[in-house]
């Protein structure tokens, strides 16, 4: 077998190409940073020995200080136990009165919570009442109960106070026109000749009248003139209770002030 010489030469020049790299870029900074750990070892060595020395020297420090603070230990253990008593004390006494603050609160809001429950079930009840009392007289209304509606119309018209008769007059005479008079049902010809009747004597003159028929009057009349409007009928009676209603519940809802 024939040794290539050349190829040999130049594996041993790559050799020590890369040992010498090894060295400089490896071996080198590994040495360098042992060195760098010696000697701060030793700096931190050299440093503990004279915290050592100066901890003897407060020792003996110490020493000669301790028998001063033994004399007052009992002193000011005596000052602290009597410190921490009172400290005692305080906190005991601060955590009773947020314990009793808390459930003053703890009362307070299941009151307030109650009070909100209470005003909500009454307004719902009487929202209820109200409703189911619309829907029950819709639902009886029918032309006989208007015929008599029809008369008490006529009696209002005829007996109105000065204030409220004046009041039409004027907003009559403001801008002349047709008067309006609105029912649940249609009015047969007799009624509707008795309200023209009383319609002609309010304003002392003969009035043209148009009847007309709103469902939601809910047995009654209306009786309107250039946005000046007259009515009765059942649901002006329960929309004034509702808002009576309204206020005393909302009047009895505002809790009292505590002592």
């Amino acid at each position: 077998m024939l040794i290539d010489w050349f190829t040999v030469v130049a594996q041993l020049i790559n050799f020590l190409i890369l040992v010498g790299l090894m060295k400089r870029f490896l071996y080198q900074p590994i040495l360098d940073a042992i060195d760098a750990r010696e000697r701060r070892i030793a700096t931190e060595l050299a440093d503990a020995a004279a915290k050592c020395a100066e901890a003897e020297r407060a020792r003996d420090d110490f020493r000669h200080r301790s028998s001063a603070l033994d004399q007052q230990r009992d002193t000011l253990l005596k000052a602290a136990e009597a410190e921490a008593e009172m400290r005692r004390t305080q906190l005991l006494t601060d955590a009773q009165q947020a314990a009793d603050m808390l459930s003053q609160q703890h009362r307070d809001a299941l009151a307030q919570e109650y009070l909100q429950f209470k005003t909500e079930l009454s307004r719902l009840t009487r929202d209820e009442v109200f409703a189911i009392s619309r829907k029950v007289l819709g639902d009886l209304s029918d032309t006989t109960l208007e015929a008599r509606m029809c008369e008490v119309f006529v009696q209002r018209l005829q007996h109105l106070d000065t204030a409220t008769r004046d009041q039409l007059i004027s907003a009559f005479y403001a801008s002349p026109g047709p008067v309006w008079v609105r029912s649940t049902f249609e009015l047969p010809p007799p009624q509707r000749q008795s309200i023209q009747a009383a319609v002609d004597v309010l304003f002392a003159t003969a009035v043209s009248v148009q009847f007309a028929t709103t469902p939601t009057l809910i047995n009654g009349l209306e009786l309107s003139i250039n946005g000046r409007k007259l009515g009765w009928n059942i649901a002006d009676y329960l929309a004034a209770m509702d808002t009576r209603v309204s206020t005393l519940l909302a009047r009895h809802s505002v809790p009292e002030p505590r002592p």
